[in-house]
């Protein structure tokens, strides 16, 4: 017998001549690999609230979409009805949402379906549509590409700066009771933090400085002098780069500010969808605004009690108030859809999450959820 490693990494056995005949198996010319015919799927068999979704054409359009109603279906089964039924390049149908994973499955499940090749992604997120847009438009006027601040530059950067002004500046204005915390990683990470958070809701460092006086926060006016002091660190580095929060901040600004490109931009998009809309930010809420507003044609899926990106900036009001913000051509506001078949839960489950759900506050119309009924006998 012959001594092994086993996988719960003690020792066990196994007979001799084993690794012989399991090579001998490999070359076996009797045994070859057989590619499976690929399946594509074909349509989706939809809920009435589903279907609604697909067929709308026309304007903004918010559906609420909670746990397993389905939304992803039914976001797949919107973009094949645009590209199939009204012949739109899949290049004009631009799918935002806001984690590389969500990217990644929309991509993959909407060229299956489409079952042809597209010249670009069709899904992405947010920050990768932003980056690409402002890459595209470094190129075309001959300027450096940006690049993209990885957390650990951020956090490096934020650091020396700090180690800079408490050795270099004396404290360059910090108040006095924070001058210890300004070595700690702890203080670093919350003050890239406010960093992000400003620019994601457009707060330059004045009115970040007029904003401490205000309220008598001394500690928010030397974080306003510290803006600064970043902001001209990373615009002198060759090429220029940002983080995630000026990225899309960047990119709001390009288009409002250059009518020409954001003219360009909107005619290459004829239609915008958004999945997981409540994960969005209010520089993320301009940019859409920017890109699909006035009454052009915009689908945003979301579900506020989903909302679990607080920490990153995520603003819940933004799916609340996207009726208000994103108004029809005729200056409606935007209609709302609500999918109310939950597909993933059976009655019992369904009934016990949806009394946590009734305690979480708000408007909760989107949380009256049914189970789906169960197949019948021999489908």
């Amino acid at each position: 017998m012959v001594a092994g490693r086993g996988n719960g990494g003690g020792d066990s056995v196994r007979p001799p001549g084993l690794n012989a005949r399991v090579l001998q198996r490999r070359h076996d010319p009797s045994l070859r690999l057989v590619r499976r015919d690929a399946v594509v799927p074909g349509p989706q068999v939809l809920d009435e609230a589903q279907q609604r979704v697909v067929d709308h054409r026309g304007g903004p359009l918010l559906v609420l979409a909670g746990p397993g109603t389905g939304k992803t279906t039914t976001v797949v089964e919107h973009v094949v009805s645009r590209v199939e039924r009204d012949a739109l390049p899949p290049e004009s149908v631009l799918v935002l949402t806001f984690s590389r994973r969500a990217a990644t499955e929309l991509r993959e499940r909407i060229t299956l379906r489409l079952a042809r090749t597209v010249r670009e992604p069709v899904a992405r997120t947010v920050h990768s549509y932003a980056f690409g847009l402002l890459r595209r438009e470094a190129v075309l006027r001959g300027e450096p590409v940006p690049r993209l601040l990885s957390g650990a530059e951020q956090d490096l950067l934020v650091r020396d700066l700090l180690r800079g002004d408490l050795e270099e500046f004396a404290g360059a204005g910090w108040p006095e009771r924070l001058l210890p915390a300004l070595r700690t990683d702890g203080f670093a990470r919350e003050l890239r933090d406010l960093l992000q958070r400003a620019a994601e809701r457009g707060v330059d460092p004045q009115r970040l400085r007029s904003l401490g006086r205000r309220h008598d926060r001394a500690d928010w006016v030397a974080a306003a002098g510290f803006s600064e002091q970043y902001a001209g660190v990373t615009a002198l580095r060759h090429p220029p780069a940002l983080d995630p929060a000026e990225l899309v901040r960047a990119a709001v600004d390009l288009l409002a500010g250059d009518p020409a490109v954001l003219e360009r931009e909107r005619a290459e998009r004829a239609v915008v969808v958004v999945d997981e809309y409540q994960d969005s930010d209010p520089s993320q809420e301009a940019l859409l605004v920017l890109l699909a507003g006035g009454g052009r044609d915009l689908v945003a899926v979301g579900d506020p009690d989903q909302s679990i990106y607080a920490f990153r900036g995520a603003d819940l009001e933004g799916v609340r108030r996207f009726p208000e913000r994103f108004r029809t051509a005729g200056g409606e506001p935007a209609p709302v859809v609500t999918l109310g078949t939950s597909r993933r839960c059976g009655p019992v489950l369904l009934q016990a999450t949806r009394r946590v759900a009734a305690r979480l506050g708000g408007a909760g119309g989107h949380r009256s959820l049914v189970a789906c009924p169960p197949p019948e006998a021999g489908t």
